[in-house]
């Protein structure tokens, strides 16, 4: 995609346009999907019932949401919403340096992605010890493995979804 403002060509490369697209329904989603089910305006809980679907479909517990607008949850627990929080920061983290800093994984091939991989098992190691009754579910716990999990999985992958449009 090209747009031309004051005489200047911009390039816009599609890859990070729709991945920018999709982190901010993953931001904005899961939290307004509780005030648009309790407004009570007609197309509105609409709009939530399809987050939510989609919220019950990418979360394993999605029961487990946060209630921000009584009696309404989150569309996703809070290690899912921290595996959003950690690719956002991530995202805003690339835009600050453009994916040049030693800490981007990709640049390290096979060893950046297994770094990435063993950390992204934060996620499921945290939920499996959760289901094998080692501790309770804690959203302050939930939340900081699926940042950790959302930060190796950002770390590896931004540079790669907002490259140059050349490399």
């Amino acid at each position: 995609m090209q747009l031309t403002t004051f005489n200047r060509q911009i390039q816009i490369n599609p890859i990070s346009f729709i991945a920018d697209f999709l982190l901010t329904g993953m931001v904005i989603g899961p939290i307004v999907a509780p005030f648009l089910a309790a407004s009570g305006l007609p197309i509105l809980p609409i709009i939530a019932n399809i987050i939510y679907f989609m919220g019950h479909y990418v979360c394993p517990q999605p029961h487990m949401g946060i209630e921000l607008a009584t009696p309404f949850i989150m569309a996703v627990c809070m290690r899912c919403y921290g595996t959003v929080m950690g690719l956002f920061a991530t995202r805003l983290l690339y835009i600050a340096n453009n994916g040049k800093a030693f800490y981007w994984l990709h640049q390290y091939g096979w060893n950046g992605a297994a770094i990435s991989t063993v950390l992204m098992m934060a996620y499921p190691l945290e939920m499996a010890a959760q289901i094998l009754g080692w501790w309770s579910f804690d959203n302050y716990i939930v939340t900081l493995f699926g940042l950790i999990t959302g930060l190796a999985w950002g770390l590896f992958t931004m540079p790669i979804f907002h490259g140059d449009l050349d490399a």
